[in-house]
This record gives C-alpha cells, sequence and structure tokens, in this order.
C-alpha cells in the first residue's frame, strides 16, 4: 500500500523548503494535473497558517486543503488558550499524528511544514502516513529529482535568505522546464522574525534574471 500511496502523492508538482540562519524559504510550482491533463495552471500550493508558520502541499488537492484548515483552526485554538504562537514542531507533530490516525484510509498528500519560532527557523517533511524528518533543504513531488540537483550543489545551511533564493528559484525552474507534471509559473513565500511574506511577479522575476 505504502508504494502505492507514494506513487499517488509524487504523481505532479515541486515543492521546496529549505532553512537559513535568518528564516525559511518555501515554493512551489503552480501546475495542477490530473493524470496528463492540465487541470488549472494557477494553483495554490503555499498557504499561510500564522505570521510565523506556513505549509507546502502536494497530492490530492482534496485531502491537502482539508489538512491545511485543520492546521489553522488548531494553530489559532493553540493561540487564544496560550496566548502564544503554536511551535512549528507541534505544527508538524498535529498534522503527522492526523495522517497517522488515517492510515487505513490515508490522505494521499505531502506536506512540508516550515516557520520560525523561539526554538529558531524549522522546515518538516511528512508523508501520508504520519513519517516525519526535520530538513534543512526538501523538495517533494515528481519534479523533486530534478529541484535535488540544483539544491544539493548550491544550497548552504549557513546562508541567509537573500543568499538562497536565487538557489531556490533556480530549483523549481529547473523543474518546471524538465518535470511534464510541474510548470506554467511558480510561488515563493519567506517566513522570517518579521513574519511571512510572499514574493510578487516582478520580485521573482528579477532575482531569476539575475541568478
Amino acid at each position: 500500500m505504502r508504494e502505492t500511496i507514494d506513487r499517488l502523492a509524487l504523481k505532479g508538482t515541486t515543492t521546496i523548503g529549505v532553512v537559513c540562519t535568518d528564516g525559511v524559504i518555501l515554493s512551489s510550482d503552480t501546475r495542477v494535473t490530473m493524470g496528463y491533463f492540465v487541470a488549472h495552471k494557477k494553483g495554490k500550493k503555499i498557504y499561510q497558517i500564522d505570521d510565523h508558520l506556513a505549509m507546502t502541499i502536494s497530492g490530492s488537492v482534496a485531502d491537502a486543503q482539508r489538512v491545511v484548515e485543520i492546521l489553522k483552526v488548531n494553530a489559532r485554538l493553540y493561540k487564544l488558550n496560550t496566548g502564544r504562537p503554536m511551535p512549528v514542531n507541534s505544527a508538524a507533530r498535529l498534522i503527522a499524528n492526523l495522517f497517522f490516525s488515517a492510515r487505513l484510509a490515508p490522505l494521499i498528500a505531502q506536506i512540508l511544514v516550515g516557520g520560525v519560532d523561539d526554538t529558531g527557523p524549522h522546515v518538516f517533511s511528512l508523508d501520508p502516513f504520519g513519517s516525519l524528518t526535520e530538513e534543512k533543504c526538501v523538495a517533494t513531488g515528481s519534479g523533486s529529482p530534478i529541484a535535488y540537483g540544483v539544491l544539493e550543489d548550491k544550497y548552504k545551511e549557513d546562508a541567509k535568505i537573500e543568499d538562497i533564493l536565487s538557489v531556490v528559484l533556480r530549483a523549481v525552474d529547473s523543474a518546471m522546464k524538465r518535470d511534464t507534471a510541474s510548470g506554467d509559473s511558480f510561488d515563493l513565500a519567506t517566513i522570517t522574525e518579521k513574519g511571512y511574506r510572499e514574493l510578487g511577479d516582478e520580485e521573482k522575476k528579477n532575482i531569476l534574471r539575475g541568478s
């Protein structure tokens, strides 16, 4: 069953999450596919959960969007009950428990959770069965092997966001050019102590042009 789920979860999409010294970068393409059919060219795959927290999705859109809404609600409840933002590892653990509890009828989604809290910047990767790993540099989806070719060559753990933005953009752009299930355009977001921010089209074009 795991092999079947993995094939479904990795059928399309390229999502990337990296940790920098001053925050986190999340990126994804925007193509939504149904087999060989392009169902949508501007699909949203990066979701802001809180000012300090966000996630990427790949796999079944319905399952992934359900996970997004569950995490949003629980992050708000956590802040109301405790008076402080939900830690990044707690958000990732909540999703892992959700996936594991549904393992007999799995949610077909692969998730990256990234953010900044009191312990620093973090990125966690989760598979449809609830396996949870913390990563410094990770890519998911069918375009991930191509993205890794760029990331593993250029990514450095001790670099700042401004130094790694061009590397992430090159990685997702390369995946879009070589993977038929990834393409059309891409989104990119940063999370720092100042909060969550999505880069505009002109800003992304300028960074890609200069990389």
